[in-house]
């Protein structure tokens, strides 16, 4: 037997038995293989579809994303300046408010000196009139220590009575 070149009876057989092996794996098995790799092909495109899909899905939530982050960031830089605003605004208030008590303490304050004034001045007069009296009465108590000086003073007096009454 020569191992190059095979004998005509084996090559016979083995066609024949290639051919039986052939026709049961095309029959049998082939079909088998196909729909395995027809399931198999099937799932990678559904697989790399919902991979395109969810790819796509999370582009648009990353955009949502980055926009929610910018809203958020516009409504933060809105509350802050709403925040000033409002604090600039009670602040100003505030000093209005204090003004305004500082000029009516003020305007109650001058009003009380003047009233102080006034009455310090009406003292001032009751004890000069007093004081006036006083001293007036001393005087005449020493001029008219007679009743010579006090005949004179009440003819004056009535003197002056009677030119005043022809004045008028």
């Amino acid at each position: 037997m020569n191992l190059v070149t095979p004998d005509s009876g084996l090559l016979f057989w083995m066609v024949v038995i290639f051919g039986l092996v052939f026709f049961l794996l095309w029959k049998f098995g082939f079909p088998v293989i196909t729909s395995m790799v027809e399931k198999r092909n099937a799932t990678i495109e559904k697989s790399l579809k919902d991979a395109h899909q969810i790819e796509a899905q999370m582009a648009g939530m990353l955009a949502e994303h980055a926009q929610m982050l910018e809203d958020a960031r516009k409504e933060q830089a809105q509350i802050l300046r709403e925040a000033t605003d409002t604090r600039n605004k009670i602040l100003a208030q505030a000093k209005d408010e204090a003004r305004e008590e500082a000029s009516k303490i003020l305007a109650d304050a001058r009003t009380e000196i003047e009233a102080e004034k006034e009455a310090a001045l009406r003292d001032v007069r009751r004890e000069v009139a007093v004081l006036s009296v006083s001293i007036a009465e001393k005087i005449l108590r020493k001029e008219l220590a007679d009743d010579r000086a006090q005949r004179d003073y009440i003819d004056r007096m009535v003197e002056e009575a009677v030119r005043d009454g022809d004045r008028s």
